[in-house]
């Protein structure tokens, strides 16, 4: 699978857990309903989840000098 591939279905299975969200915020699914959304937006955490494990440990792969593994923290250009 390409990098552009995986981007895409994390960023999409993104869209897909918020709009999971939004729909059970909403109080206007039934138990069932709210039940199975439960479900699946675990399901979809989980993947993001291990998504986002991968690409950090392909991150630290990235970071080694030779033998040693260079860890600095990520500083977010929003602070």
């Amino acid at each position: 699978m390409t990098k552009e591939k995986q981007a895409v279905d994390f960023e999409q299975q993104l869209a897909n857990l918020e709009a999971l969200v939004e729909s059970l915020e909403s109080g206007e699914l039934s138990l069932e309903e709210s039940l199975k959304s439960f479900e699946s937006g675990i399901k979809v955490a989980r993947e993001c989840q291990q998504a986002l494990k991968a690409a950090e440990q392909k991150v630290e792969l990235l970071t080694r000098q030779g033998d040693e593994l260079v860890s600095q923290p990520f500083e977010s250009s929003d602070n």
